[in-house]
Formats: C-alpha cells, structure tokens, sequence
C-alpha cells in the first residue's frame, strides 16, 4: 500500500461535510473515484425516500471467477458534531479532529481502508476476486440506508463490513434487533385548581405504566429504555397529552416482539384505569443475525488475520450495523473492527498503524491472499 496515499484520502474526505442524509459531496466523491478505478458505479434513490440528499452507492469490478464474489461496504455517514471536520496528525501516530467535533473515523477510516487496497490492486496489478462495494447513506439513523437497498444487484453472499470499533483483527458475528416505538396518551385538560376532578393527567398515566416496567436489562439477551418523555402545556393545566419515546433490543427478535407487546398491554392497562387511551407505533429498525463461527466468511477473516500475525477475536455486538440488513436479504457478513476509536465523541482517533493493518487486511481479503 502507499501509505501517504491513504493518509491523504483519509484527510481529505474527513474535510468534506457528510451528516446524515447530506453525504452528496462525499457521494460525488466516491462515484469518481470508482469509476477511475474502472468499477461499474450505480447510485439508488434511497435518499428521495429518506429524505436525503443522494443514495447508496453500488460499485461492482469484474475479477477472478474462481473466487468467491465478496462485497466491502461501508457508510458515508457521520454523526453530529461533524460540520467543519479537520484532521490532525499528532507525533505519536494518532489522528484525532481539531477537538470541536467528531473526526469522521466512524466511518471514513473503512472508506479509506476499502479505496487504498483498490488502488494498491490496480497499481500492482495484482490478480483479485469479483469485488463489490457499498457505500450507505443514514447508517447512523438506524440503518436507514441500507434498509432502502436493493439486494438482488448483488452478486455476492458474503459480506465484510467495515464498521466497529476495537483491534483490528476483532469481529462481531451477531447483533439485535432494535425496535423503536412511540406511545401517545390522550387524557382530558382541565385547570388543575378549580376543575382538576374534571381532567384525566396523561403524564401521570405514562409515570404508572413506567414504573410498571422494567427498564434496562430484561434478561441476558433483551433491554428496554424509555429516553424520552413530553407533555403538558402549562403549569396549572392537566395535561391532555402525553408522549414517549423508547426502544427495545434483543438478540432474540421474538423476544424482541415478546417485549414489545408487554409494553403496549402495560400503557394501555394504565391508560384504562384512567379513563385515558394509549397508542403504541412500534418500528423494526434491524433484526437480529448471528454469523456461524465455522462459516467460510469467519474461517477467510480468521485466515487473513492469521496470514499478518494479527489476533484474530469474534465478540457480539449490542449496536446494529448495515451487516442486519444484508442478514436480513440472505448476505452472511461479518462487522469487522476499523481503526476507529471512542466513537460518537470528539475524543475520537484513529492512529497511521491501524488504518495501514486495516488496509492490509481488506487487500488481503480482495486478492483472496490466505486462501492460496
């Protein structure tokens, strides 16, 4: 690999504005250099239907047949604090941001990793599998992007996605599904001091119904959070309405729904008592997946990091990635660690050495190295 090269792209694109749903310069970007490297370059329409700014990007180069057909993906996104990006490189190898914001590592670091081992390939000439390439848009959301893809473009089966946080060489074979969900309760106004017999108080029918349930650790595989709660228009006003906003995660997607349906029969036997109503609006963000140890997708990872002397650890995940939904769509993928740390935080860094590992690996990957 060249790595100024890499450094140089890594520092570029964390200079380009990318938050959700706004990636277009970023996207621009990425179209071109693709197609400089001689990929097939398709852009979806997720973002009309998000909302956003562009979509998904889809790259595809022909390679070796007697290789499995593997896509790279990773997104374009960055959360806030993110406009106005800068990239500095500290003595010791670290790159952090300028402190007043985040540095874009999630996930510019896999973007990086991804477009220099293309580069190396073609500048070496080196021999490599079919390689597809995917590039979402609202990862950060909840995956949005990825949910709006369409799977039957793709080639292949198996997936590398380049999106967690930890050693290079770490991976995580499972993650839940994530519901979020909405409860609405309607109860009836009336001045609090001269007509409060008169009103039903839907804050007090959300305060029951919560202290009902059980927050947090539901079991070893399941949470349950409530995070947001509004209501009420002023001080001396019985509240008529009364909003929450929570989610649910599982390793188990029926337990997930076991959870959920548990929520709404709590609210609404609260809002009975009361003479009030509740209505719950629950959304599968993603669901759950668990890649088996032994899958071809696993043992190449592990060979690969076996090939650079690097520790090769399989961890679950309680976050969810774009890897849910390619899952969902019969893609067998791992998430696999990025050289990119204390994500979602202005302490985030990367360091030269990790994206330089990171490169080698996902190169390694592409040109089918350890199966040889």
């Amino acid at each position: 690999m060249n790595t100024k090269r890499l450094l140089d792209t890594f520092f570029e694109m964390v200079s380009v504005d990318s938050p959700s749903l706004d990636e277009r310069k970023l996207c621009d970007y990425l179209a071109s250099c693709l197609t400089e490297l001689g990929f097939a370059v398709y852009e979806d329409d997720a973002g009309e239907h998000l909302g956003g700014t562009c979509g998904n990007l889809f790259g595809y180069l022909d390679g070796d047949a007697t290789l499995e057909t593997l896509l790279f993906s990773s997104h374009m996104d960055t959360v806030e604090p993110s406009r106005g990006k800068t990239a500095v490189l500290h003595g010791d190898g670290r790159i952090t941001s300028a402190g007043d914001t985040v540095l874009g590592a999630d996930d510019l670091a896999g973007v990086a990793a991804i477009l220099e081992a293309l580069r190396s390939i073609r500048e070496q000439g080196l021999p490599h599998r079919p390689i597809e390439v995917l590039f979402t848009i609202a990862e950060e959301f909840y995956c949005r992007g990825a949910g709006r893809f369409d799977y039957s473009r793709l080639k292949s089966r198996e997936a590398y996605v380049l999106d967690l946080s930890g050693p290079v060489g770490t991976a995580a074979y499972k993650a839940p599904t994530i519901l979020s969900f909405t409860v609405t309760i309607t109860g009836k106004a009336a001045h609090a001091g001269f007509a409060s017999k008169d009103g039903v108080h839907a804050i007090a029918v959300a305060a029951k119904a919560i202290s009902s349930l059980q927050m947090g650790q539901v079991d070893d595989e399941t949470t349950c959070n409530i995070g947001l709660i509004e209501g009420g228009t002023a001080r001396n006003i019985i509240p008529d309405r009364c909003t929450l906003k929570g989610e649910i995660r599982s390793y188990s997607h029926a337990k997930a729904l076991k959870q959920i349906e548990h929520v709404k029969r709590i609210f609404d036997e609260s809002a009975a008592i009361s003479g009030a109503t509740a209505e719950l609006e629950p959304v599968c963000d993603i669901e759950a997946y668990e890649t088996g140890c032994e899958h071809p997708v696993v043992k190449r990872f592990e060979s690969v990091c076996s090939f650079f002397g690097l520790p090769f650890a399989l961890t679950p995940t309680f976050g969810g990635s774009d890897n849910n939904h390619f899952a969902k769509h019969g893609i067998t993928g791992l998430v696999i660690a990025t050289a990119m740390n204390s994500c979602h935080s202005r302490e985030e860094y990367t360091t030269v050495s990790e994206l330089e590992w990171i490169t080698g690996l996902v190169t390694a990957l592409m040109t089918g190295t350890a199966e040889t």
